[in-house]
């Protein structure tokens, strides 16, 4: 979840994320640019990201001033595992 790049820019109860380049409504200390695959803050928008490697993946700061901060609604990717081929009746099948 710490390389996600995608725009989603709500959380997984649809508030709105508040901007990484911005302290209110909440204040917060993801200010460095190394925290993000950006490499910086204002291009992390209001996206939702892991700046903080969190284990149940990409999350933000809410612009509701009654909640701080909440999860993405964001699948992890099964792992790539190459690609397989079998035999088949003579027949070669390929598949990833």
């Amino acid at each position: 979840g710490i390389e996600f790049t995608g725009t989603l820019s709500h959380t997984s109860s649809g508030l709105l994320c508040q901007r990484w380049d911005s302290q209110e409504p909440h204040t917060h200390s993801y200010n460095s640019p190394f925290r993000f695959a950006e490499l910086d803050v204002s291009l992390a928008n209001n996206y939702c990201r892991n700046p903080s490697n969190e284990v149940n993946g990409p999350w933000c700061f809410t612009t509701d001033n009654q909640t701080r901060w909440e999860y993405c609604d964001i699948q992890f990717c099964t792992p790539y595992k190459g690609m397989s081929c079998s035999s088949r009746e003579g027949k070669i099948l390929c598949y990833r």
